[in-house]
């Protein structure tokens, strides 16, 4: 099923309307991405919690890795160049580090909040080799810019 994001951002605006905690706000969007697409295996966030290093966050799914840093994986390069990274295939994409042996492809979209600043990565892994797309990643990115928006 692919995903209907219209309404997708629209479920999330409404039950994150006027909330400005971090973490609140990660949780929701987790779970309410996580359960719109079944591409999506695992979906979460690495928070930013000192300089160059990411530690797990709210989530959907499996274990994740509990520390990562910026210099490391997929999730680093998105946190260190504030860049989406849309990758096909995990095994291809060099220093990945395998949270979980099942993920074969990855989309990971910086967050950044009202300032500008990177706060976190949202990490989506699928078991689905090139599962993602570039209108995934944009709508994706839509979502989360208004969302952390309200957050200082």
């Amino acid at each position: 099923m692919a995903v209907d994001y219209p309404t997708l951002a629209q479920t999330i605006h409404a039950l994150t309307e006027g909330e400005d905690d971090a973490v609140a706000l990660m949780a929701t969007v987790a779970c309410e991405v996580h359960h719109s697409d079944d591409r999506f295996d695992w979906t979460g966030f690495y928070r930013v919690t000192a300089p160059e290093l990411l530690k797990i966050g709210p989530y959907q799914g499996g274990h994740g890795c509990l520390v990562i840093p910026f210099s490391r994986g997929v999730c680093g390069a998105a946190a260190r160049t504030g860049q989406v990274q849309l990758v096909p295939d995990v095994e291809a994409f060099e220093g990945h580090i395998a949270c979980a042996s099942s993920t074969r492809s990855e989309l990971v979209l910086p967050v950044f909040n009202g300032a500008g600043e990177v706060i976190a990565v949202f990490d989506i892994d699928s078991d689905q080799p090139d599962a993602f797309t570039q209108d995934d990643a944009e709508a994706l990115t839509a979502i989360l810019n208004e969302v952390f928006a309200q957050v200082s």
